[in-house]
């Protein structure tokens, strides 16, 4: 099936057509390192992942570059605040580049826990700041000027600015703060002079004075750098549709040219892409309360890193997901069938005759599943494709361990490999290891062969004061789990 996209430029699915014949050059705005990752910021790459899997499935030569923002984010969108990474390093008393180097570490942890793929390159700011002063040089007599606080890019230099963003007011973006001297309430500095009298960890020479990039002009160096414009996809969170990816846009624009919109190709990428929010009521996702939800806690509290990378799959990635511990838990449950269901199959792939290498018996469900996630990466469908083909008891198992390859391939759950003891993590808080409970167990099992039903019944009480669950009778078989 034709892959088709939802552009949130142009607000409409679309073919998706390459710039560069079957090649697809895909750049995804990755994480500023000054802090651990939420699970909401984990979203963003389980979506980029899942885009990059389908493009190498439909054939094309992908090249996928993430960057890792160690200098320029604010803390916020506005011209306004301190520097999210100076700020960190203030704070923990560190040096700015220990800061990033442990957060990146981190967040990479994390990439390999939720089986994203590794791109073709990841882009540090950092290593991109001569090229970013040159790219600034090149747009300034024409699309930029000189204030005490930086430089900053007029935005009435360029057709069309902003319509990516969904919140415009008639004064521009709201959000942005004003600063004296500004020409236009949505002109955004692309280089930030050092205040007198301060020195930051992170500082270089320009021609604008001592200072640091913005965090908009980061994005437009790396990908035309590594990507060249225009490249195929860009893709971020729903949150940089309002002020970030138009402020890239408007770089571009200077760079490239300065003419409209209406060819998407203009915006330094021909598609823009975006996923949106996952939402959870506590509020406990917002990096600003303390003990927020990362993806570490998860695993803390005995669920499998891949049970939310499915969490992710069962809505669309346009649609906001709601999160909780019931639906995280459902997600696990959901996975454990799936590996219990694999592990069956593979053993009977193995007990039966082989296949003849077909694919007859499973055309009808390769289709189906190329046809949702050709849908705008119709995950949730795909998902219940994959999950029906297993159970087709009519199909070879050879066959259907061979189409399930090529689904997992998209949807990365490691289906083929994980096993039922992968999925048995250990809370942070027991205090009873997992040898110690299968000892219980087994000799629990004893008591019942031999009907000490009161011994059983005491080890089973046993095992329960220390925070273990035995499943009598659970139809996943698991027999046991932590709580």
């Amino acid at each position: 099936m034709e892959l088709t996209l939802f552009n949130s430029l142009t607000r409409r699915a679309e073919p998706f057509t390459p710039v560069h014949e079957g090649e697809a050059r895909v750049y995804t705005c990755g994480p500023t390192v000054y802090n651990y990752p939420h699970i909401g910021n984990m979203r963003a790459y389980v979506f980029a992942d899942v885009l990059g899997r389908t493009l190498s499935y439909k054939g094309y030569k992908l090249t996928h570059v993430i960057n890792i923002t160690d200098v320029g984010h604010l803390t916020d969108d506005a011209d306004d605040g301190e520097d999210k990474m100076e700020r960190m390093a203030a704070a923990q008393k560190q040096s700015i580049w220990d800061i990033a180097e442990h957060y990146k570490q981190a967040y990479w942890a994390d990439v390999r826990a939720l089986n994203i793929r590794q791109p073709a390159q990841w882009t540090v700011a950092t290593d991109y700041v001569p090229q970013m002063i040159a790219f600034a040089e090149g747009i300034a007599a024409k699309h930029c000027y000189e204030l005490d606080s930086g430089l900053y890019f007029d935005v009435s230099t360029v057709a069309d600015y902003g319509r990516l963003a969904r919140a415009q007011t008639d004064d521009g973006e709201g959000r942005i703060e004003a600063v004296e001297g500004k020409r236009n309430a949505a002109d955004f500095a692309i280089w930030r002079k050092t205040p007198p009298g301060e020195k930051r960890q992170m500082e270089w020479d320009s021609p604008w004075g001592k200072g640091a990039p913005g965090w908009h002009l980061e994005c437009s160096v790396m990908s035309g750098a590594v990507l060249g414009f225009p490249f195929d996809i860009h893709t971020g969170g729903i949150d940089h549709r309002e002020i970030h990816h138009p402020n890239e846009i408007a770089q571009n624009q200077a760079h490239c040219c300065t003419n409209g919109l209406d060819d998407a190709a203009n915006s330094g990428a021909k598609v823009w892409m975006h996923n949106n929010f996952l939402v959870e009521r506590s509020g406990k996702m917002s990096k600003s309360s303390g003990e927020f939800l990362r993806l570490q806690l998860l695993i803390d509290k005995g669920y499998h890193p891949l049970a939310y990378r499915l969490l992710c799959l069962q809505a669309h990635y346009r649609s906001e997901l709601e999160f909780s511990w019931e639906g995280l838990g459902a997600a696990l449950t959901r996975l454990k069938r799936l590996v219990m269901a694999v592990e069956r199959l593979k053993n009977a792939a193995k007990d039966s005759a082989k296949s003849d290498g077909g694919t007859t018996w499973t055309e009808k469900w390769l289709e189906t599943f190329d046809l949702a996630i050709a849908d705008d990466l119709n995950t949730s469908t795909a998902l219940v494709t994959a999950e029906q083909l297993i159970d087709h008891k009519k199909i070879p198992a050879a066959d259907r361990i061979r189409a399930l390859e090529d689904f997992d391939s998209v949807l990365g759950l490691d289906l083929l490999n994980l096993t039922r003891a992968d999925l048995r993590i250990r809370p942070k808080s027991a205090e009873i290891t997992e040898a110690e409970i299968e000892a219980t167990l087994a000799a629990r099992k004893e008591a019942r062969a031999a009907k000490d039903f009161a011994r059983s019944d005491a080890l089973r009480d046993e095992l329960a004061a220390k925070g273990v669950e035995v499943m009598d009778g659970d139809p996943l078989g698991w027999e046991w789990k932590l709580g």
